[in-house]
């Protein structure tokens, strides 16, 4: 029991008085004691006033006393009681909360302040009572210990008009006063300026500010903060460095990393008046309205002709990456975070929701159904893939503005920041992008999605189905020269800065015809019979393909493969070397990688390669050899794989899947239930399982830095885009992480924060 804001002097509050404040009575306070007028105020924790109750029942007046004394320190020069407002001031706003309680009489006796049927009493009983905590004794050690601290406040009436404004716009950030709800800035003394400024400097948020206008002059009765828009509060921060409120620093750790995002990408205007009729998951953020279509040839079309489109398919594959970059937005009925369809979308910067449960495709009679209703190709569908709603129509929407304030922010983030920040990308689009936003290299160009076009995918598949050895080499001829040309051009848009190159690590199915018409397409391309490319198929295919031929395996029973990668990745590294005055930094990864043979048998092919092309001693290419850890078993025996290379990289996407034992593509179908029923916290393929991949990964950086002190570490998974992850992995003594392009801001900022 103490006065926050007393109507006679300034309040002298112990460290304790200062720990319980929270809600409005922090403001009311640290307003208070800078001298600016305040509406006097008093604050009682629910401990004191249980306190209160006990000894009422004993019949005792000790707290009785000191609490009517408290109650004094409302009253003014004048001596007058006055009229008394009850308020509750939680840490956070809760709608269930009892709303102020004005003009209450001040008690006429000592025992009318801590009656129940009194109305003082009365109105900070209930005020109490709607936080909802259970009676004493019924929950934690930790909320008994919330429950005793929460807080009412006891306040004067204040005299004259009440108004009420934002310090600053929501939207903007500019410094206010703002408007409220919609509502028109009610005319403030110019005294109101001062308020705005100190509150702002204070709270370093965006406040709605309640007060007292009487006779000209300004009293504050109380405040809270409000949710400003992502680019109002970057804007905002920016301010308060320009006007040395804060410093650089300041604003690096106070901006929160994932609603940068939101600045990136188109978003609807609001979605408050719609209705979803249907939600999934959010995999790539951003908002799209467009005509629903169902292949990559009607999305090209419909780009070609200026429109804009919404790919729905039951899931996407590599088939489909034409159809994915053409399409404004993307829907799936499987999938997760790091489904085909989600990774892709980030890299596009493509709006995705996926896994959409109540939606199926039937691209035969080229309809959909989502839940029970029916849509055809021409139809209009809007997605949010920030939250994974899904509306019906086009929906109007936001297109991102955010001004120069997220260059000086991420400047300002990047002097403090010690972890490299890199980007997945092996397109010139994608990288380009990556580059606006700082990227400093590629951490992971994935050498399959070179592969993606149809020309393209023809070539790769009769490489393949080959029937021997002979019959790859002469496919994989063809091949050297599309990637070389890939590389090139890659090496040269980052000019001087590191490109980390992972060889083939896909299942081969995944570029495989699947349907009939694509099967008798590929047959026809191939030139041989539909019946016999069936057979062919039939032999190759796998059970388990994610465990199965892929990654490392393909290298060694393929030799063929390996050496057409490596080639093409020289031959494009010496053509950048002949264009630009920087050297060419290239790092070859080997994925899927499980014992320390696999691992030499490859070094040993690839520097021979590299040996013959007369490039491993030119001071134009620098050339460094590197795994991906992917399965526990290369965590374990880091320290063996160590002193064959000079980098591991963590594919944390597919060392969460082997370490869990859970499919990520079918994970959505059951993850839900288990974060709903408290069994994961979180989606391990979303934010990165500390507890036990995150082990690994611990294990396998000690063991391998003990075998080779010189070693490089890199993450590169999904979760070097994930603030929770990132602030990980900065704890782990890593040299660098690699995201999608849109993914970077937000790494920049995270790891700056994780530095600081």
């Amino acid at each position: 029991m103490f006065a926050v804001a007393p109507a006679l002097g300034k309040a002298n509050l112990s460290a304790a008085q200062l720990k319980v404040l929270a809600g409005k009575a922090r403001w009311i306070f640290r307003v208070g004691e800078t001298g600016f007028p305040t509406i006097p105020t008093i604050a009682i924790t629910r401990a004191a006033w249980d306190g209160l109750q006990a000894e009422r029942a004993r019949r005792d007046i000790r707290l009785r006393t000191h609490w009517v004394a408290c109650l004094f320190k409302l009253v003014g020069k004048d001596g007058k009681p006055p009229l008394l407002v009850v308020r509750t001031s939680a840490a956070a706003h809760n709608g269930g909360l009892q709303p102020a309680r004005l003009g209450i009489p001040a008690p006429t006796a000592p025992e009318d302040a801590v009656d129940p049927g009194r109305p003082l009493a009365r109105a900070i009983k209930q005020a109490f009572e709607s936080y909802g905590f259970p009676g004493a004794g019924w929950g934690t050690s930790r909320s008994e210990e919330d429950r005793a601290r929460q807080i009412v406040l006891v306040q004067a009436v204040a005299e004259g008009q009440i108004e009420q404004f934002l310090t600053r716009n929501s939207v903007t950030g500019v410094l206010g006063p703002a408007p409220l709800n919609g509502s028109p800035v009610p005319r403030l003394p110019d005294s109101v300026d001062a308020l705005i400024s100190l509150l702002d400097a204070k709270a370093g948020r965006h406040m709605a500010c309640l007060v007292a206008i009487h006779q000209g002059e300004v009293k504050f009765l109380s405040a809270r903060p409000v949710q400003a828009t992502a680019a109002g509060e970057l804007e905002a921060a920016v301010d308060r460095v320009n006007r040395k409120v804060w410093s650089p620093h300041n604003a690096v750790t106070r901006v929160d990393p994932n609603r940068l995002t939101q600045l990136l990408h188109p978003r609807l205007k609001s979605a408050e008046d719609a209705t979803p009729i249907a939600t999934g998951l959010g995999v790539s953020p951003g908002a799209a309205s467009g005509i629903i279509t169902f292949n990559a040839e009607d999305a090209a079309r419909l780009r070609a002709r200026g429109k804009h489109c919404i790919l729905v398919v039951n899931e996407t594959g590599p088939a489909d990456i034409e159809g994915m970059k053409a399409a404004t937005g993307i829907l799936t009925a499987r999938g997760g975070m790091t489904s085909h369809a989600g990774v892709i979308a980030r890299i596009t910067g493509k709006p995705c929701v996926a896994g959409v449960r109540t939606l199926s495709v039937d691209t035969t009679e080229m309809v959909c159904r989502i839940g029970d209703r029916e849509f055809r190709a021409g139809d209009r569908l809007t997605i949010d893939g920030s939250d994974g709603s899904v509306y019906l129509g086009t929906l109007p929407l936001a297109q991102p503005h955010i001004g120069g304030a997220i260059g000086k922010l991420l400047g300002w983030s990047d002097a403090s920041r010690t972890i490299s920040v890199r980007t997945n990308a092996e397109s010139l689009e994608a990288a380009a992008t990556a580059l606006s936003f700082g990227a400093e290299g590629v951490g992971l160009a994935r050498s399959e999605h070179m592969f993606f076009s149809p020309e393209r995918m023809v070539a790769l598949r009769r490489m393949i189905l080959s029937e021997d050895e002979e019959a790859r080499r002469r496919a994989i001829h063809g091949l050297v020269d599309f990637q070389t040309g890939d590389y090139s051009a890659l090496f040269g848009a980052m000019n001087g800065l590191p490109v980390n190159v992972r060889l083939f690590d896909p299942p081969l199915h995944e570029f495989l015809p699947r349907t009939d018409e694509e099967i008798e397409d590929t047959a026809a391309s191939l030139g041989v019979a539909v019946r016999a490319l069936r057979l062919r198929l039939e032999r190759i295919a796998e059970i388990n393909p994610m465990l199965g031929h892929r990654g490392v395996r393909l290298a060694i029973t393929y030799p063929e493969i390996l050496q057409m990668q490596i080639q093409a990745v020289l031959a494009g590294a010496r053509a950048a070397s002949e264009r630009q005055s920087a050297p060419v930094p290239v790092e070859i990864m080997v994925p899927f990688v499980s014992t320390a043979s696999e691992v030499a048998w490859v070094r040993d092919h690839v520097m021979n390669i590299v040996e013959n092309s007369g490039l491993a001693r030119s001071e134009r290419v620098k050339f460094s050899f590197g795994t991906m850890i992917e399965l526990p078993r290369a965590c374990l025996r880091a320290g063996e794989i160590a002193g064959m290379v000079d980098f591991l990289s963590f594919g944390t996407n597919d060392l969460t899947q082997t370490t869990f034992g859970i499919s990520r593509d079918d994970a959505p179908t059951f993850l839900a239930a288990y974060q709903r029923k408290g069994i994961y916290e979180r989606d391990p393929f979303v934010t990165i399982d500390e507890k036990g991949v995150g082990e690994l990964i611990a294990i396998a950086i000690e063991r391998g830095r003990a075998a080779n002190p010189k070693l490089k570490i890199g993450i590169c998974g999904e979760h070097a885009g994930d603030p929770t992850s990132l602030q990980f992995f900065s704890g782990l003594g890593i040299d660098y992480v690699s995201c999608s392009p849109y993914r970077v801001p937000v790494a920049r900022l995270t790891l700056a924060q994780a530095s600081g």
